[in-house]
């Protein structure tokens, strides 16, 4: 297996280039490859299965469009995985999920009461992955891309268009909502 990924790589590498010269073949190679992990993306952000292929199939397409842009400096599948992201979050707010911003001092001292809290022993990361799509969608989208993704508060106001501290404000109202799903499934009451 270990030969493999070399012979993986080189083939994206190549199939990244015959795509800069808009080979069908190779967009449809690439498409293949990664249009299942994309989707699954995509199922992350927009829950009605339709959104999440029409928004895959819109972040294929511009990468394809845009795919002289890729550097090479990070992976094909972490670049168009980015775009599929940043492709949802665009329908996200073309619903208009709503962001709150509090006052920094106040986010502080909330930060402060809920910044060790964990989830119980045995709690899978599909049931948080679940937990967190039943979030308010300002919240879900802001949790999401800082607890799923990775992205700073800073990454994520760029993203959303919003400020760093409705960021900060959403992901911590977020978290106190996952929190208590969580513990409302793990003392079996549901939510």
């Amino acid at each position: 297996m270990i030969y493999n990924k070399p012979a993986t790589h080189v083939s994206n590498s190549l199939l990244v280039e015959q795509c800069r010269t808009q080979n069908a073949r190779a967009q449809t190679a690439l498409y293949t490859q990664y249009c299942d992990g994309m989707f699954i993306v995509a199922s992350r952000y927009l829950k009605d299965t339709a959104e999440a292929e029409d928004a895959m199939q819109v972040a294929f397409i511009k990468a394809f469009k845009k795919i002289d842009q890729f550097k090479a400096d990070v992976s094909f599948g972490a670049w168009l995985k980015r775009i599929v992201i940043n492709t949802c979050l665009d329908a996200l707010k073309k619903k208009k999920a709503h962001f709150e911003e509090i006052n920094e001092k106040t986010l502080r001292i909330q930060e402060d009461e809920d910044s060790n809290w964990s989830v119980a022993d045995g709690t899978t990361m599909a049931v948080i992955q679940d937990a967190i799509a039943k979030l308010p969608p300002n919240y879900k989208s802001v949790v999401q891309l800082f607890l799923l993704e990775g992205y700073d508060h800073q990454e994520i106001s760029q993203v959303l268009d919003i400020t760093q501290s409705a960021s900060r404000t959403n992901l911590h109202r977020g978290k106190i909502q996952l929190q208590h799903h969580l513990k409302q499934l793990q003392h079996g009451t549901g939510y």
